[in-house]
């Protein structure tokens, strides 16, 4: 560096600076004494390796809209590494005339520049929250291939990017806890069975636990009838469905060797009532093994129960 302004970058290797092997000075200043006289400039030494283990992470929460959960909060954080790619671009752009330039001068703004992208990604990848952490490796490639141009612009590059964790909001862990644990707890009803169990046995442990055993083994069959009645996940048991429909019956009536019908029911029983159906009279209906006599059915034999007993004798 020339008074300010940036004269020439000279990459690894060895150099004895002379005016004759640094062109560019001759058109900064007039040298006089056939350019043979001592000069005055800056030199930066310029580490072009991998700063690694930056940290970043969202400050507040991404919103974003989830396909399964719907409007949710995201927290993200991980780690980066970054390179200086162009020398000459990053002395103009963030060292300028600091003597001493070091990694958490710029660390700032490249977090925000991450966060900014980060989020953007996130929220258009979807990817549903539950899917993302098997995702995270290609979710970092598009969040350091977002702010690759950025960082170029300081003369920067980050050969690595990296998400450790994506979370959820505490209150919405907890909820999708309880959720895991009902899954995890399969059939309700023999879970509170077998932790009435344990509460009993807990209870017989301590001093005088016998009432407290009897108490809690009957609240936790309690419990377990009541989940049992309303379901898997405390839904209302469902109403059953009526019954179907009897089957109505058609009977046939043999007499002097043929048959006839078919009747129904009702007209069997206004037959029983004027005496053409008796007690001995064949009757068959479909499924019914051969013919028998209507009093030996039981569906017929309750015609010949309701009616009236025989007339008193005259006088």
């Amino acid at each position: 560096m020339h008074e300010g302004q940036l004269a020439d970058v000279f990459q690894p290797g060895l150099y004895l600076l002379e005016t004759n092997n640094m062109p560019v000075l001759t058109t900064l200043q007039h040298w006089d004494h056939g350019f043979r006289s001592p000069f005055k400039s800056e030199i930066y030494f310029i580490a072009t390796r991998r700063f690694t283990d930056l940290k970043w992470g969202t400050k507040n929460p991404i919103m974003l809209r989830d396909p399964e959960f719907g409007p949710t909060r995201l927290r993200a954080f991980g780690t980066y590494a970054i390179r200086v790619s162009d020398p000459g671009r990053f002395m103009t752009e963030i060292v300028g005339t600091d003597g001493e330039f070091t990694t958490d001068e710029i660390a700032f703004q490249i977090r925000n520049i991450i966060v900014q992208e980060a989020g953007r990604t996130l929220a258009a990848s979807g990817i549903p929250v539950l899917d993302m952490a098997a995702n995270t490796a290609d979710l970092g490639k598009l969040i350091a291939k977002a702010i690759a141009p950025s960082v170029a612009a300081y003369g920067l590059e980050v050969p690595e990017f990296y998400i450790e964790n994506i979370s959820l909001p505490p209150a919405v862990e907890a909820v999708l806890d309880k959720r895991t644990s009902m899954g995890i707890a399969g059939d309700l009803n023999a879970y509170a069975q077998f932790a009435a169990a344990e509460a009993m046995g807990a209870a017989a442990a301590q001093p005088g636990g016998a009432m407290g055993a009897g108490i809690g083994a009957g609240m936790g069959f309690g419990m377990a009838a009541q989940m049992a009645q309303a379901g898997p996940w405390g839904a209302a048991p469902a109403a059953a469905p009526p019954p179907p429909p009897p089957v109505e019956h058609v009977w046939h009536i043999a007499e002097n060797g043929a048959s006839h019908g078919p009747y129904s029911k009702a007209n069997l029983g206004r037959m029983a009532t004027d005496g053409s159906l008796t007690r001995a009279s064949l009757v068959w209906t479909p499924g019914q093994e051969g013919w028998k006599p209507a009093g030996e059915v039981a569906e017929l034999a309750q015609l010949f129960t309701v009616l009236p007993p025989p007339p008193p004798p005259a006088g």
